[in-house]
């Protein structure tokens, strides 16, 4: 009972617009967003269309039919197929209020899980039937010859019925986490029939304000759909692009460093090693590669600015694609205004220079290094982004390295998240997305309420788009691929570095401040590298060479 279907290069036009949802819009993802697209066709077809819509509570709210006419329900966003390219829904009018509560304070919790198939696992047979009349229709002589003719010897009909039985007795345990997984490896085999099946069930079971793997399973049930449909690049660039505002993007990453020790902890800890291996240096350069706001150098402007001896002359060059301004609010000449300001009010010399391009891009005239300067690079949560062997013929990742080495740095410094997706197939590089990132919605549950709407912002605009271009993505579309430490230090080893050893103080000083996190929360040094994680999780590695 297996269909499969070609999918060929997806039209680039598609529509984003926004719709009117009264208060709830926070609470549904993408947030109040629309997006019709033509499913991928190699014949030239109309092909089938593919609609994302928010839904009014918990965004379960719509029914839809894949093509064939099985039957799909509503996720936090609603997907909508047709054969004929046209979205089929029902109107809003008919939600079933039985699936929406609240809390006693009235405020919004998780929807009850709702199976929209039996959980009797007796009445298998007539499921069976009814898939058949799904696909084959009602004509019995054509089911009796689906199960001799097409299923073939009655073994083989008996190996399916035990696959069907084996999926029904799965859901009726109502395993979240078993059945994304299963629907991933439906995905990953093209069981279009399972994976349609597995998704109309899991729309019932995930919730943006639920649990921590509700919420994780809302986002990377999306990017399963936006794989099938051939549309987690658009996604990915409309959710970077259009959604928030920069000022409110700004805010969640905020929030996020916040709550969550993995990425400031990194940054300290490389900042850490800048000032260890310049403090005798009186003309310091830094070269960041993806500096984004630029936030991670205000504590190293203030502890130069308290050096015995008088502050040293400070240069720093901004690297970041164009795309980055939406989290700045504009160019990085607002980055170098920022920090020219600040630098002023500590009385230090300092000096901006601004390179507005892709870190692929990036050639040694774009540096402009000086005589006599002392050079830090620092690698914070961006050569994941870069390209390498596996993509195409340019590998961006290791030049990028070997371009550095030639400059002759006094330190270099790598921040990265402990994860295997870069060369990863998809169905494990989709159970490594799954673990990795529950641990980091596990920890954001103890730190805020899971009706807080700031919380739900931040996962939604600081992390579902990441999850969905892993999941969703791959090729030169994929830019989320991230390397184990391991790799990254053989890269930096074939580069021609040499580990330099991290700052002990600045390690103390981490240790110390994480004590008033959760106790989950954990910090080692190994191998002359830093590992912030939750629990039995590796979630950032921090590093220096030179």
């Amino acid at each position: 009972m297996q269909a499969s279907q070609k999918r060929g290069k997806k039209d680039e036009s598609f529509r984003f617009y926004h719709q009117n949802v009264p208060e709830l819009q926070s609470y549904c993802w993408p947030s109040t967003q629309s997006l019709d697209y033509p499913l991928c066709s190699d014949d030239g077809s109309q092909g089938i269309d593919f609609s994302v819509q928010t839904s009014e509570l918990y965004c379960t709210s719509q029914s839809a039919m894949i093509a064939g006419g099985y039957p799909v329900y509503s996720s936090p966003t609603t997907v909508s197929f047709s054969a004929n390219g046209s979205s089929v829904s029902q109107p809003d009018s008919h939600s079933n209020p039985s699936d929406t509560h609240h809390s006693p304070d009235n405020t919004l919790s998780s929807p009850v899980s709702r199976s929209c198939l039996t959980d009797d696992v007796n009445d298998l047979r007539g499921k069976l039937r009814e898939l058949e009349t799904t696909m084959l229709g009602p004509n019995s002589d054509c089911l009796e010859a689906y199960s001799t003719a097409i299923m073939g010897a009655p073994n083989q009909f008996s190996l399916e019925t035990e696959k069907w039985k084996q999926m029904m007795e799965m859901i009726s345990r109502r395993d979240l986490k078993e059945m994304l997984i299963a629907c991933a490896k439906a995905v990953a085999d093209n069981d279009l029939l399972t994976s349609d099946w597995l998704m109309s069930e899991l729309r019932q079971m995930v919730s943006v304000s639920g649990e921590p793997i509700q919420r994780l399973g809302a986002y990377m049930l999306e990017g399963l759909v936006a794989r099938l449909a051939c549309s987690g690049s658009s996604i990915y660039k409309a959710l970077r692009c259009k959604e928030p505002a920069s000022a409110e993007l700004l805010s969640y990453m905020h929030l996020l460093y916040e709550i969550c020790p993995y990425f400031k902890f990194g940054y300290m800890s490389a900042n850490g090693a800048i000032a260890e291996a310049v403090k005798d240096e009186d003309r310091i350069h830094v070269i960041d590669f993806q500096i984004a706001q630029g936030g991670q150098w205000i504590t190293l402007i203030q502890a130069l600015a308290a050096r015995p001896g008088g502050p040293p002359q400070i240069r720093i060059t901004g690297i970041d694609d164009s795309t980055s301004a939406y989290a700045r609010g504009g160019d990085l000449d607002i980055v170098g205004q920022r920090l020219s300001r600040f630098a002023k009010s500590c009385k230090v010399p300092f000096e901006f220079h601004a390179a507005a391009m892709s870190g692929s891009e990036i050639e040694i005239e774009n540096i402009k290094v000086q005589p006599g300067e002392a050079l830090a690079v620092n690698f914070a949560f961006m050569l994941h982004h870069m390209p390498d062997e596996s993509v195409g013929t340019q590998n961006h990742r290791d030049r990028l390295l070997r371009l550095v080495k030639s400059l002759s740095p006094k330190v270099v410094t790598l921040v990265e998240q402990e994860s295997n997706t870069n060369t990863a197939p998809f169905y494990p590089r989709f159970l490594e997305t799954l673990n990795y990132y529950m641990a980091i919605f596990e920890s954001l549950d103890v730190t805020l309420p899971r009706e807080h709407k700031e919380r739900i912002n931040v996962e939604q605009h600081c992390l579902a788009r990441d999850i969905v271009n892993i999941i969703a993505c791959e090729g030169v579309e994929r830019v989320e691929r991230h390397e184990l430490l391991g790799k990254w230090r053989s890269r930096f080893v074939m580069a021609g570095f040499t580990p330099y050893p991290l700052s002990s103080l600045v390690n103390a000083t981490i240790k110390t401040l994480l004590q008033n996190y959760c106790k989950n929360y954990r910090l080692e040094e190994r191998d002359g590298a830093l590992y912030v994680g939750w629990m039995n999780r590796d979630l950032v590695t921090s590093c220096a060479w030179k």
